[in-house]
Formats: structure tokens, C-alpha cells, sequence
């Protein structure tokens, strides 16, 4: 019998594209949606206990990936971050043990962004975390609690750094320079040129939760982090070369923060080490199919 997922959010630009990778490779994938419901989706909002066991009963599933949540920053209602990011994950847990449920594993999405400003260039799973935003607050909240159902449920956390591909939604960076070529814009506002940030490709996260879903680890935190930085100015030069045309791009001093750290990656040392090296495809490969989309 195919080995059944559940997804939650499985139409956010993440789970999309992690369904379609892992269907492909053989598995039986259900999700939760907010606003749909249709052929193995249920509509489903996670800071409602009893949405989730009735989803739970339906499916059954063997491994758990959790991904819904509030991941933009800049979202101006403080406290939904805490109601969905973290009470909404514990109503999660919650739920599986009432109906005893304990799937293969369980993948927690947080966030790379409660490292916060530590100050170094390549950033690991043993830093004390230093979260600087409601967003990365609400993740680290919920990785706290989280940590008390490890002895409970097979629960492996993961923390993202930046990643993107096709489809993914405009008020991100990558899709936003994508955009202005796509549409012939003549001009940008960008920042710092010269800062180097992870770039990863949405097919290289989905190969890494792939990895640790059918790995044997359980209680631990990963960086999905490829310590591959990509500065900004590489992207447009990439980005000038696919599309035929240079865009002139403009500083725009509101976007230049103080005391910026010129090259910031994540370690993946220790991710490596437990499910084995994951290639990924250039970034300008990348960048061409998020052209074509």
C-alpha cells in the first residue's frame, strides 16, 4: 500500500510543489486547506482543534508535514502569528494524541528567521536563537513547546532558509526581481547589491524534507540550508543575460539596513551528515524556470 501524507497548507507555494514531489515518487498525499476543500483536501483552520480531528480521522496518515502558517513578516496583525504559528501547531499535536495517533514522522516547519542578528556569516543549529520579529518569535514559541511531545510523537524540526521557484508569490524578493522582467520593467528599487543571501531551489527543499521524512531520526532540529550565498548583483547580472535585456536599478535607501552582514548562509553540516549530501541545480536554472512560469 502507498505510504499516505498529510500536508497542511498543501496550496501555499511550499505545499504545492512538495505534493507534486512526493506523488511522484509513489505517495498517497492528502492536505488542509483554509479556504478549499476537493479530492483529498479538506478544508481545515488549524486554530480550530476540532477541524483538525476531524481531517485526522479522515486521513489517517502515516507521516505528517506541517506547513501551514502565517510566513510573511510584514503581516500587520501581531497576534495572528501566535495564533497559527505556535497554539496552532500544539492544537496539532494535541489532536494526534487524543486520537492516538503517533504517524511514522512529523515535520515541523519553522523558520531560519529566529536566528535573528547573531552577527556571523554562517549560521547553525547550536546558536542561541535571537528572533527579532513576531514572525520568528511565533516559530521559536512554538519550537519551545514543540520540544515537550518529543518522548510523545516522532517529531523532526526543520528551520528554512530562503528558497523560491515557480509560482511563488510576488511580495518575495526573488519573484519581485523576476516580475519586473517578466513584465519589461526599465527600472528596480532594490537594497544592498553586494549582500550575498541564500537562494535555494524549492525542488532541493522538497528533496531535503523527502530525506528526513523517511530517515530514522526523530527530537532534532535541521537548518534546510545549502551554505550556497547568492548576492543580489549575481542575480540581476543572471537575470539581465536570460531575459535579453538590462534593467537599471535603483538604490532605495529605505531598503539598506544598518550594519547588514554582508554574507549570510546556513550551515548544512549538520543536515548532511544525517541524511547525506542533496545537490541542487544552478541558480540561473532557477531563475529560468521561474522566467517561463
Amino acid at each position: 500500500m502507498k505510504k499516505k501524507v498529510l500536508i497542511t497548507g498543501i496550496d501555499s507555494f511550499s505545499g504545492t510543489h512538495l505534493s507534486s514531489y512526493l506523488q511522484k515518487l509513489g505517495y498517497e498525499v492528502c492536505g488542509t486547506s483554509l479556504f478549499d476543500s476537493g479530492a483529498k483536501k479538506y478544508r481545515c483552520d488549524i486554530t480550530n482543534k476540532a477541524d483538525i480531528i476531524k481531517v485526522l480521522m479522515a486521513c489517517e496518515p502515516d507521516y505528517l508535514i506541517h506547513l501551514s502558517g502565517i510566513s510573511f513578516p510584514a503581516h500587520d496583525k501581531h497576534e495572528d502569528f501566535y495564533k497559527v504559528n505556535t497554539i496552532g501547531t500544539l492544537n496539532i499535536l494535541d489532536a494526534l494524541i487524543e486520537l492516538n495517533l503517533n504517524p511514522t514522522k512529523i515535520l515541523l516547519a519553522s523558520s531560519a528567521t529566529l536566528y535573528g542578528n547573531q552577527g556571523l556569516e554562517i549560521l547553525d543549529e547550536t546558536l542561541c536563537v535571537k528572533p527579532t520579529n513576531h514572525y520568528g518569535a511565533s516559530k521559536y514559541a512554538m519550537e519551545s513547546l514543540a520540544a515537550n511531545y518529543f518522548t510523545k510523537l516522532n517529531i523532526i524540526i526543520t528551520r528554512p532558509f530562503n528558497y523560491t521557484g515557480a509560482n511563488q508569490q510576488e511580495h518575495f524578493l526573488i519573484p519581485k526581481i523576476v516580475k519586473h522582467f517578466k513584465e519589461k520593467k526599465r527600472t528596480i528599487e532594490l537594497g544592498n547589491l553586494e549582500i550575498s543571501r541564500e537562494f535555494n531551489d524549492i525542488d532541493y527543499v522538497c528533496e531535503v524534507y523527502k530525506r528526513l521524512l523517511e530517515s530514522s531520526l526523530s527530537s532534532e532540529v535541521f537548518n534546510i540550508a545549502s551554505n550556497r550565498g547568492i548576492k543580489l548583483l549575481d542575480v540581476i547580472d543572471m537575470m539581465n543575460e536570460l531575459s535579453g535585456y538590462k534593467i537599471e536599478v535603483k538604490i532605495n535607501q529605505d531598503f539598506v539596513r544598518k550594519g547588514e552582514i554582508k554574507n549570510l548562509t546556513g550551515s548544512c553540516e549538520k543536515l548532511f551528515k544525517a541524511i547525506g549530501e542533496v545537490e541542487q541545480k544552478p541558480f540561473k536554472q532557477t531563475l529560468q524556470e521561474m522566467l517561463d512560469a
